[in-house]
């Protein structure tokens, strides 16, 4: 008897663990729940009823989901019965609904069709346990573009790849898919009238950015960035790589993502990035001779009325293929040296009475939009647009961060506007520590807006640019967990939204994810910096979100393995010791490898100032178009500003060469840590000591190192570069982690 008690005690706290997690687990977080005791479990024939027609596909969705994740074999029925209950008629906005489960079953309640699949989406995360926990949930969206972007052209995915992106993205309530499907790498959506586009267009011999992707799999020892085999096409002797869909695939993978609840928006990038076609179709350019300028290709000419119908022919195909409101023309990253040149160009913008080449482009994208508006769709640009002129009707996707007055000019005169921004959501940069709450705590509502700007905010995306994205694996590694976040910014409401517990919540997502088969970054190891310094002894502590990881790790240099000795506890060292970290899961996937330097170091003394200084730093701004802080001062000087702290002076862009120069007044010995993050290269030295070496082409990265420094006054010099905006900022704090901000210059 006392065993039998035993093993029900056994089994409720159990059932009441289950039920904790179902309780604080549901990534982004609803509106209003409660949560209520008892659990219901669906046997392995489960009964799924739909109340109206128009909801049997999302029944057919939910059966194959609970297929995938509990092996279950549901049957579907019309109807008000059954053990999962779909139903329309939940008086709410837009895409919102109502999931109960009790002793009965389970209800959904939506309040159109994609408040049906929104609550679907929040059942499928329930289901990951064998057991439902007794539930009211009551949920809407904030905003009704949750964006996510795939780039087919510089690395070609396939369909079935496409699909599982879709499919995740349903499971996080995204509901815009931003297929980016032509470039100048690759033409991947069949224009029946022009059959060259694929036939020629999609296929091409290996360029820069495969070469990357082979070079960086060797040097990261990552596989996921290896050019995958079913990609390659082999002619006689020749062997091309890419790919593209055919008509009758892209119509299969528009309805499987409208079952879903996610639209499907195609970007045509036109007139830059057109090279695929241009290449291909002689008569589009403004000359014969085609490839790239000085930054980038060579663009349409809007100067040829062939060339403007050459387009409208291929939005007449797209729009055909895609039945909802918005396209994407692109418009970004136009080289106009050629239509300076060119006296078709020339003529046009006589005809038009045009000022210049940017307001030809604003004209052809008028011309566009117009064609564009007459098929009945809306058309979406990346913010380039906005010069030249915007017309009444177009929405902008704002990327340019240095660019931010687009958002206001473009809501102050009714546009639509979509946050897209380079920094953060540029999910193809490299994850930093920083990255994941810097996604989740974004600003959509800046106060500089008024309300009614703010109903012009349609809401946000993340982009995943494949230059350097081969493969699935690369891919969904690059999105996750940060489609989490981007998930919570962009559907729930911001009193509801807390970073500590949605970062405690990703646990159990990345179990999901484990038993769904998806690769994800593990969030950043913590505990320890890229130069750690002591004086006698040092300990390095790693410590990891995701407990299903292993920790391994190697001292001479190589990538650790499977086999490498695995991270059991702090370890205590006496002699400079280079550690590489890497994370391994359960399937063994290994993660990114990570250095851990611990530096043993002398206290550096200070350094005897001779003038007299004032509080501040000097900054040298040079014309430098270069990507090597070492080549800064050879080039010309701008100008020279007094400044508060590390950054980049007001009025400082175009072609940034910054040498930043003064003194840091070190209250006490000790160990410091110096933060470095910038957009491009950087690096700090102290007293002529190279302490952060960030300095290189990249996203914005943060270089956290340590040095062990005497008390007093030590000599800084920060170097920077950038060419088109940039970010740079540098954090000092002492061994207890107080700020030090004692910034001095000579007088």
């Amino acid at each position: 008897m006392k065993h039998l008690h035993y093993l029900l005690a056994l089994a409720t706290a159990l059932l009441l663990h289950t039920a904790a997690q179902a309780k604080s687990d549901l990534v982004p977080i609803p509106d209003q729940v409660t949560w209520q005791d008892g659990t219901y479990s669906l046997s392995a024939t489960p009964s799924i009823s739909y109340a109206k027609a128009d909801l049997k596909e999302a029944a057919q969705y939910l059966s194959s989901s609970l297929e995938r994740l509990q092996d279950k074999q549901a049957t579907i029925q019309p109807g008000k019965g059954g053990d999962i209950r779909l139903s329309l008629g939940y008086k709410g906005a837009p895409g919102s609904y109502r999931l109960t489960i009790d002793g009965s079953g389970v209800q959904i309640d939506g309040r159109d069709y994609a408040g049906v699949v929104n609550g679907i989406a929040t059942l499928r995360q329930m289901a990951a346990e064998a057991r439902l926990q007794y539930v009211r949930i009551t949920d809407s969206p904030r905003f009704s573009w949750r964006g996510f972007h795939l780039d087919c052209s510089r690395h070609f995915f396939t369909k079935a790849e496409v699909k599982e992106v879709i499919d995740l993205m349903a499971m996080y309530k995204l509901n815009r898919f931003h297929w980016h499907l032509t470039d100048d790498q690759g033409w991947r959506i069949e224009i029946k009238k022009y059959p060259l586009l694929t036939e020629k267009g999609a296929w091409r011999h290996y360029n820069n950015q495969d070469s990357v992707c082979m070079r960086l799999a060797v040097t990261e020892d990552n596989p996921m960035r290896l050019l995958p085999a079913k990609n390659l096409r082999v002619n006689g002797t020749d062997t091309v790589y890419g790919g593209y869909y055919t008509q009758d695939d892209i119509r299969e993978i528009v309805a499987y993502a409208r079952q879903r609840g996610v639209e499907t928006v195609p970007e045509i990038d036109m007139p830059g990035h057109f090279l695929s076609a241009v290449a291909n179709y002689p008569g589009l350019s403004c000359f014969d001779e085609v490839g790239w300028g000085a930054v980038f290709s060579s663009p349409l000419c809007p100067g040829k009325d062939k060339a403007l119908q050459f387009c409208r022919d291929i939005w007449d195909e797209v729009i055909a293929l895609f039945p909802f409101t918005y396209v994407h023309i692109g418009g970004d990253e136009v080289e106009k040296i050629n239509w300076k040149k060119c006296p078709d160009c020339q003529r046009r913008i006589q005809e038009k009475k045009l000022k210049d080449e940017e307001q030809l482009q604003s004209w052809f994208i008028h011309e566009m939009e117009a064609y564009i508006n007459k098929k009945g769709r809306k058309m979406l640009g990346w913010d380039e647009i906005i010069e030249g002129g915007l017309s009444k009707t177009a929405t902008l996707t704002w990327w340019r961060t240095w660019a931010p007055n687009a958002i206001g000019d473009a809501t102050a005169q009714g546009n639509d506007v979509i946050y897209c921004p380079i920094s953060p959501f540029y999910f193809s940069a490299g994850e930093e520590k920083t990255s994941l709450q810097s996604v989740y705590e974004y600003e959509l509502m800046p106060s500089t807006l008024s309300a009614a700007q703010k109903k012009h905010i349609l809401g946000v995306q993340g982009q995943a640019w494949s230059e350097w994205i081969p493969t699935r694996e690369r891919l969904l590694y690059t999105y996750f967990p940060r489609a989490l976040a981007l998930a919570e910014l962009a559907w729930s409401k911001p009193e509801r939204k807390d970073y500590a517990d949605f970062y405690n919540r990703l646990t159990s997502h990345f179990r999901l994810l484990n038993r769904l088969g998806v690769p994800y970054r593990t969030p950043s190891l913590d505990g320890f910096y890229g130069v750690n310094a002591f004086t006698h002894k040092g300990t390095l502590t790693v410590t990891s979100k995701d407990p299903m990881v292993q920790v391994r790790y190697t001292t001479d240099g190589s990538f650790p393995t499977k086999e490498s000795p695995r991270y059991e506890g702090p370890i205590t060292v006496d002699e400079t010791t280079h550690f590489m970290l890497r994370t391994f899961t359960p399937d063994g996937q290994p993660g990114e490898t990570v250095k851990a330097e611990m530096v043993k170091q002398g206290l550096l003394e200070p350094v005897a100032v001779s003038s007299e200084t004032e509080p501040g730093l000097i900054a040298a701004w040079h014309e430098f178009p270069g990507v090597k802080c070492a080549l800064i001062d050879k080039a010309p000087v701008n100008g020279t500003y007094c400044i508060d702290e590390v950054g980049i002076p007001d009025g400082v862009k175009g072609n940034i060469g910054l040498i930043i120069t003064g003194y840091i007044d070190i209250p006490a010995d000790g160990i410091y840590t110096f933060a470095l993050m910038s957009d491009d290269g950087s690096w700090l030295k102290v007293d002529g000591n190279m302490v952060v070496d960030n300095d290189r082409e990249q996203s914005p990265h943060e270089e956290v190192c340590q040095q062990a420094l005497r008390r007093g006054l030590h000599r800084v010099e920060v170097r920077y570069f950038d060419h088109n905006g940039g970010m740079l900022r540098l954090k000092v704090t002492d061994a207890q982690g107080k700020a030090v901000k004692a910034w001095l210059r000579d007088k």
